[in-house]
């Protein structure tokens, strides 16, 4: 279990009441259950009262219950099998509607994302990539998804970008093979964290490249080698982690260096305008309104 939270439930022992001791034993034994459980929940389970459950957590140091149950939650994420996290995602959601759930986990993961991430560390991550000869972007598994989406905006937007494909260690740094002190990698990756990503990450800083790591805890091994984390919450939704405030954050980023390079942007994007027309990418969809004039007229 996590050390700080072991060393806080030692170090109290002594001055915990019966239910207290009681929680405490439960949540040594049951770390993994208790993560995902409530208050009330938990105090029925150990046999004492939901204030008994919350006065626990503030007397080992956290705000209050919730901190505590997140504490033990970004403990385990890493650890969990997809085979646990249906099991959490059921004894989670219940009877509830699944739709509503995980569209209210998302929301509240994204607002929390609005007080997690470093302002300040956000915007220099966009001059150091402003000032790269090359961007070398990598997201291996489900963040492959998060990658290639970054990489094809990228690609509008900048001179040079390169989606690393992580199909083996070797392909990785084959790819990568020209990386220097010049250049920016950009690392996405989430628990369970790609081993690829990490090794990749960790050769680019061996190369003298700035990193910037968008990832979850600034303890993740992925924000080990960046010069920048972009940190965004996930949470555990059913068999895969929530990467709706990732995808949010990509987005940001992606509109910060539009605006910062809006004086050659609009020569670009009217241009990319013309080829799409010219070659038919899009298909033109009429409007209402020009369908009601066009009956109109007949």
């Amino acid at each position: 279990m996590n050390d700080c939270l072991t060393t806080r439930i030692q170090e109290n022992m002594g001055s915990f009441s019966k239910g207290q001791r009681l929680i405490a034993k439960y949540i040594m034994e049951h770390y993994d259950k208790v993560a995902f459980m409530t208050a009330s929940r938990l105090g029925a389970t150990v046999g004492v009262s939901e204030s008994t459950v919350v006065r626990f957590a503030t007397e080992i140091g956290y705000a209050g219950y919730p901190e505590l149950q997140r504490a033990m939650q970004e403990m385990i994420r890493s650890k969990l099998t997809t085979v646990q996290r249906m099991k959490v995602t059921r004894e989670r959601i219940g009877s509830n509607d699944i739709l509503n759930s995980v569209l209210l986990q998302d929301s509240d993961i994204i607002r929390r994302t609005m007080d997690y991430t470093s302002h300040k560390e956000f915007y220099m991550a966009v001059d150091a990539i402003l000032a790269a000869r090359k961007v070398y972007i990598l997201g291996a598994r489900s963040c492959q998804a998060l990658a290639s989406f970054l990489a094809y905006y990228f690609g509008i937007l900048l001179d040079d970008v390169m989606l690393v494909q992580a199909t083996s260690e070797a392909e990785i740094f084959q790819q990568m093979i020209h990386i220097n002190e010049q250049d920016v990698v950009i690392g996405i990756s989430f628990p369970r964290y790609s081993r690829k990503a990490i090794k990749a990450m960790q050769f680019a800083h061996d190369c003298g490249a700035k990193g910037i790591a968008i990832t979850d805890t600034a303890v993740s091994p992925l924000a080990e080698y960046a010069d920048y984390a972009l940190l965004a919450r996930s949470d555990i939704a059913a068999i895969v982690d929530s990467l709706v405030a990732p995808l949010s954050l990509i987005d940001a980023l992606i509109v910060t260096l539009a605006l910062k390079k809006e004086n050659i942007m609009d020569e670009t994007f009217q241009r990319l305008e013309d080829i799409w027309d010219e070659y038919h990418v899009y298909e033109k969809v009429e409007n209402a309104a020009e369908d009601d004039s066009k009956d109109a007229n007949a």
